[in-house]
């Protein structure tokens, strides 16, 4: 399949994996993204903790946000390493960078000069905090700008808790990654339409934002934030978690209460309850909520997980249990899907990473391969772009190259 980024050049500028990600997903749907490193490497490839403390396993901190693209080592603080980009940038047609303003302006490789170089090119910044504004120019993981300064953190934290909610690993990163991917189909739209390139900015607190915009809405609008809904009160009963015999977690969202609460109470083994008059209908299962989730607890609490599956096979109503990471990696659906492909690393081993979540005419996406090495394709890079062999070794005895 001819991917829909298939014959896009991107030219990327940034580190760990926030706009990183939004690369990945461009090269595995076609496009050739060529990574900027410094020669000490994007420093992503260094980190470590309790998901890769194995140096014998791929480091899914550099796979994820990495794979299928081409890497070259360019030391920006010289004059010859950003006459180098320049050039590679007027072969691009899309640009991506996470550094800040005033790193941006001190290199010379801000928005102005690469389109005046080159006018159709779609210039990206990806930011913690937004392109303006008194945060502009500080730095943001998306822990910060996003889990915890767009509300999210505090929203998910019981009043009273011991400690915070925490967000798992690069949660907001990925998902600002497919808001820049998204962003830059539309601008190379544009460009195709109109003939002229674009800046794009897409920010981890706007992206953190977006995912709580019924609350925001609702506190802007003056209503109030949306109030917390703890189990044990919530408003339909079969919107809702149940805990299992063997401790496991079955997730209802049945939000047409009255077209599924029948049909429910058949396949639980509860029959009497559809005609329970405290029951009967949505209104008296809110008014009576509380005794309604307690007798749904006790019936649940009677079965394990598996004994559920088998019971809620044949319901028509929406749920799904709370998969275990290795219950994700194992399922037929996610297979069937290609939501999990393989990948051959360096060393002719094969491993798995998520695929983005676009398929387009039927054909799963699929990573061109693993990331790359430091500096890997440098040459190749190059001479690609129209450096001859005595320019590179120019560029290689002044050191530009790492």
């Amino acid at each position: 399949m001819i991917g829909p980024f298939d014959g896009v050049r991107v030219i990327e500028v940034a580190a760990w994996t926030f706009v990183p990600g939004a690369g990945a997903i461009m090269a595995d749907l076609g496009a050739d993204v060529i990574k900027v490193e410094p020669p000490t490497g994007d420093p992503q490839r260094a980190l470590r903790n309790a998901l890769n403390a194995d140096d014998s396993s791929p480091n899914p901190f550099l796979q994820v946000p990495n794979r299928g693209k081409r890497s070259i080592t360019l030391d920006l603080r010289s004059e010859a390493g950003i006459d180098a980009l320049l050039r590679l940038a007027k072969t691009a047609d899309v640009f991506l960078t996470s550094y800040l303003p005033k790193v941006r302006a001190k290199l010379g490789i801000d928005a102005e000069r690469l389109r005046a170089e080159n006018p159709r090119l779609i210039y990206v910044r990806g930011s913690g905090w937004g392109r303006i504004g008194p945060m502009a120019d500080a730095g943001g993981f998306d822990s910060a700008a996003a889990w915890s300064a767009a509300g999210v953190q505090n929203k998910l934290t019981a009043p009273g808790a011991a400690e915070p909610a925490a967000q798992p690993a690069a949660f907001f990163d990925l998902q600002g990654s497919s808001a820049i991917a998204g962003a830059v189909a539309m601008a190379l739209f544009r460009r195709e339409r109109r003939g002229e390139g674009a800046e794009v900015d897409v920010s981890l607190l706007g992206t953190g934002m977006w995912t709580m915009g019924p609350d925001l809405a609702a506190v802007a609008a003056g209503s109030g934030e949306l109030p917390r809904q703890y189990r044990h009160q919530v408003a339909n009963p079969i919107v809702n978690t149940y805990r299992t015999a063997d401790d496991r977690w079955i997730n209802l969202v049945c939000l047409q209460s009255d077209r599924y609460w029948p049909e429910l109470c058949e396949v639980i083994g509860r029959p009497e309850l559809a005609t329970d008059d405290r029951f009967a209908d949505m209104a008296g299962r809110y008014v009576n909520r509380a005794v309604c989730i307690a007798e749904l607890d006790a019936t649940f609490g009677q079965r394990t997980l598996e004994q559920w599956r088998a019971a809620l096979a044949g319901f028509s109503g929406v749920w799904s249990a709370a998969a275990t990471f290795e219950e994700v990696c194992d399922s037929p659906q996610v297979a069937d899907n290609g939501f999990l492909p393989e990948v051959v690393g360096a060393d002719g081993r094969p491993f798995n990473l998520v695929a983005p979540p676009y398929q387009f005419d039927g054909v799963p996406s699929t990573p061109a391969g693993p990331a790359p090495e430091l500096g890997q394709h440098t040459e190749e890079i190059l001479l690609d772009c129209g450096w001859d062999w005595d320019e590179i070794s120019v560029l290689r005895e002044e050191g530009v190259l790492g």
